[in-house]
């Protein structure tokens, strides 16, 4: 038969009125609900659900209409117990994106179909939207059995085997990461009646899974399972009730300047010449109680969050304040105070439960990421449920990093240390002041993806800058650290305190309501004023396309970042981090510590400049730009000025010098290998000397962070063409030449320490020159000319007189051999990896959308 009559054949199965479909099965009558459901639990709800403990099956009733089909509802799959790996993903609370489902019976089955919400027709006309849905394939999610039925259209549905799936993904993760290849085992799952419920507006069922494998467990799965054979996790999956559309929520058009995610479909039926991508941003539903309100507007439904019950104090309170800033933007945008409320989650409520917007507290194994994540209507972009996941490590490697700084415990008792605090009292301990102010801006930030806005890494450029005003809680924020006129460190400011500038603008675009003789409209004419009113004042959206990579070229969208002069504020870094150094010894950890962890905490501060100098690099080969759109009047994409590049080349350089990466005697004869039940793990530094601690291979990784960027394929292209533009700014060859004269220096002769990272340094450097030589990534004109200057440096390192010093001597002889070995075969070398830095982000934040 062809696929267009099977096609056909279904629909005609489809458009079968109920009554007309048999109530026979191969196997006998089907019963009645009634009588199918008369010694089963009933749990009455959105969907009704039908527990027999007898058989430890669960049951769906589904109610049908004269199509067979049951209304549209939203399906959604969340872990209510993950697995606590960072590298996984997998926590606790995370939620799937929702699905538009809905129930059709054919015969004994029941289809539950996702309709395709990607392909569209605006037009309110079913001849016109026939050929839109037929022409894009929908996808059927499950086929279930009928188990009973009635003539009123009620059918009941085995939904265990279903259920009973890992519908999460879980599985699927694991084998994506390589971790190994797991199946649910049946024989040790169950569904967990405690968990299930129905609400008039969702209905929830929780699964525990076991999943298992016969292969090795990958080491993620190991670090966090009892039995890593063995993985027991708790799945959850929810039918909600969609949100009606009568028009009393407006979607809201997207704008590439407004500082949200957007949502997209394509409408097949727009006007020729227009642009059938329709793009929406994802918020809340927000309704005026008076339609012609225009300021103080009391909300009919105010917007709810609640925060985790579960997370202990002082950081339950400082989530609390941070999470209620956004009470503040919402004024801004003409609401009244208490539009946006947080409280503490009641006792006894689900934070998982769909009507719940929930700051949740998350334990993992290692330090990760924080998310924002949303359940939203995928019809409209209406927010249903902002999830929040806080992880609750990266407040201690926040204490850390304070560790690090202060070198605290100089007049600590060991009493006191053993009691954990550097001060009895914690209002007096700055290293948690600076972790709580932290969590506030944490949790104001999560709170903001859930609201529907994206990172605004540009926002940290604006003026004011005065470190204490917050420009968008939206950015990746750097501890603001200083130095007082007597040189000692002060973290009272490290992090600003309340809403964004930014943030009311984004807040005033997305959640500012017009209404038109009653009715919400949109009015394009106010939002594109709001968002001219923002430029004008100089404040500017970029976001993390423009940030991540390292090819990036915004010499102002970047993560973990200060100041609008970004070579003055590297220059600054190092100076807190020098000083900083100066001070670190056995004062930065508590009595009675290993000396070993002293390890731990110089990670941070050695690395203190790591995101600065990123951010000053993008400034070389880089390009100032906007998200123009025709006619806003914003930027017009411009090389940046020459100057700036030549200063931004002139800081960055002294990340690659002795003086900022050599380790003074007096820290590497405090750190001895660590002892038994102490070893080294992700966040430690690289060694080639086994257990002992290696200045050389951590000087190398400092190093290659440094170079990686700078000698991106697509900056050295860049480079190359902006050179050509503007004369003035630097070429390629010019920042070459600088980075070689700069590792070639050896400022205390061949024999010391200094000398000898340097000697590592300058071999890096090489490196990384020639694998730009090799790299097809760059233009061919960026890769002969670093070959040229590989030249250059081959001939004079050959024709020169050769050191007298002979460690100086054996590592000229070692680069020459490197060339030789790259000329005698180019398309087979390959250079040297990276030597591998801890891992710094994240600094207390987020990921993507997180």
């Amino acid at each position: 038969m062809r696929p267009y009559n099977l096609l056909l054949l279904a629909a005609l199965c489809v458009a079968l009125p109920t009554h007309a479909q048999s109530r026979e099965t191969a196997s006998g009558p089907i019963p009645t609900v009634t009588a199918k459901t008369a010694s089963m639990k009933n749990i009455p709800g959105f969907v009704p659900l039908h527990w027999d403990a007898k058989t430890g099956h669960i049951f769906l009733e589904i109610h049908l209409d004269a199509s067979g089909k049951s209304p549209d509802l939203l399906y959604t799959t969340s872990l209510a117990a993950g697995t606590g790996s960072n590298d996984l993903g997998l926590d606790r609370g995370k939620t799937s994106r929702g699905l538009v489902v809905h129930f059709e019976r054919v015969g004994p089955k029941v289809l539950m179909v996702e309709p395709n919400q990607m392909f569209r027709s605006g037009v309110d006309d079913p001849l016109v939207s026939r050929p839109v849905n037929e022409s894009f394939p929908a996808s059927i999610l499950y086929g279930f059995t009928v188990a009973a039925d009635d003539d009123a259209g009620t059918i009941l549905v085995d939904a265990t085997d279903f259920l009973l799936h890992d519908n999460f993904g879980v599985t699927e993760a694991i084998t994506r990461m390589k971790q190994g290849t797991y199946k649910v085992d049946a024989t040790r799952s169950a569904i967990d009646l405690q968990n299930t419920k129905a609400f008039p507006e969702n209905s929830v069922v929780e699964s525990v899974l076991t999943l298992t494998t016969e292969g090795v467990p990958g080491r993620w799965v190991r670090d966090t399972a009892p039995d890593p054979r063995s993985v027991t996790i708790r799945e959850r999956t929810s039918f909600v009730q969609l949100p009606p559309l009568d028009g009393s929520f407006v979607p809201r058009r997207f704008n590439p300047n407004a500082g949200y995610f957007d949502f997209a479909y394509r409408d097949y039926n727009v006007p020729l010449g227009d642009d059938m991508t329709q793009r929406f941003i994802e918020r809340h539903r927000l309704i005026k109680k008076d339609p012609n309100c225009k300021t103080a507007c009391v909300a009919v439904k105010p917007i709810q969050y609640y925060v985790d019950n579960g997370a202990p104090e002082p950081i339950r309170s400082a989530l609390l304040e941070g999470a209620r800033w956004w009470d503040q933007a919402f004024q801004a945008a003409g609401w009244a105070p208490g539009t946006f409320k947080v409280d503490i989650l009641p006792q006894g409520a689900d934070p998982m439960d769909v009507r719940y917007n929930i700051i949740q507290w998350v334990h993992r194994y290692t330090r990760g990421w924080s998310y924002g994540a949303t359940i939203s209507d995928p019809r409209t972009g209406e927010i249903l449920k902002g999830n929040v996941t806080l992880g609750s490590l990266r407040g201690r490697q926040d204490y850390m990093i304070a560790e690090a700084l202060l070198s605290p415990y100089k007049d600590l008792s060991s009493r006191s240390a053993a009691e954990g605090s550097a001060s009895p009292d914690p209002a007096k301990d700055p290293m948690l002041q600076l972790v709580l102010q932290r969590i506030r801006q944490l949790a104001a930030h999560e709170t903001g993806h859930t609201l529907g806005l994206a990172h605004n890494f540009a926002a940290s450029t604006y003026t004011p800058n005065d470190h204490e005003h917050t420009l968008s809680v939206m950015e990746y924020p750097h501890p603001w650290v200083t130095l007082d006129a007597n040189g000692k460190i002060d973290i009272a400011h490290a992090y600003p305190v309340g809403i964004g500038i930014w943030d009311k603008t984004s807040i005033d675009y997305g959640y500012r309501e017009f209404d038109k003789n009653g009715h919400p409209v949109e009015d394009e004419a106010a939002l594109s004023k709001i968002l001219a009113d923002s430029q004008k004042t100089g404040m500017v959206f970029l976001t993390d396309q423009d940030a991540r990579p390292f090819s990036s070229a915004s010499p102002i969208d970047h993560l973990w970042d200060n100041g609008s002069d970004l070579p003055a504020e590297l220059d600054r870094v190092l100076a807190v981090r020098a000083a900083a150094l100066k001070n670190f010894g056995e004062n930065n950890i508590k009595p009675g510590e290993p000396l070993a962890h002293l390890e731990d905490v110089l990670v941070p501060l050695y690395l203190f400049h790591r995101y600065q100098t990123e951010a000053t690099i993008k400034m070389i080969g880089g390009l100032d730009y906007r998200y123009n759109m025709r006619g806003d009047g914003q930027l017009l994409p411009q090389i940046v000025d020459p100057a700036k590049q030549k200063a931004a080349l002139t800081a960055v350089l002294q990340t690659l010098t002795p003086q900022t990466l050599t380790l003074p005697e007096s820290i590497l004869k405090l750190l001895p290998p660590p002892p038994p039940g102490y070893p080294r793990n992700l966040e430690s530094f690289p060694s080639h000397t086994a257990m002992t601690f290696d200045p050389i291979a951590t000087a190398e990784s400092a190093a290659d962070l440094t170079l990686q960027v700078l000698f991106d394929p697509a900056r050295a292209s860049r480079l190359i063409e902006y050179h050509m533009r503007v004369p003035q700014s630097p070429s390629l060859r010019s920042v070459l030449e600088a980075v070689s004269k700069t590792t070639a220096e050896r400022p205390e002769g061949g024999h010391s320490m200094t000398s000898e990272v340097e000697r590592a340094v300058e071999f890096r450097g090489l490196e990384w020159m020639l694998s730009l030589s090799i790299n097809k990534e760059a233009s061919s004109q960026a890769r002969a000319i670093a070959l040229s200057h590989i030249d250059d440096l081959y001939k004079q390192w050959t024709t020169e007189p050769m050191p007298t010093d002979t460690a100086e001597a054996i590592h000229r002889r070692a680069l020459i051999a490197r060339i030789d070995d790259f000329k005698h075969d180019p398309e087979k070398f390959v250079a040297a990896k990276p030597i591998e830095a801890p891992p710094g982000m994240p600094i207390g934040d987020d990921g993507d959308d997180y």
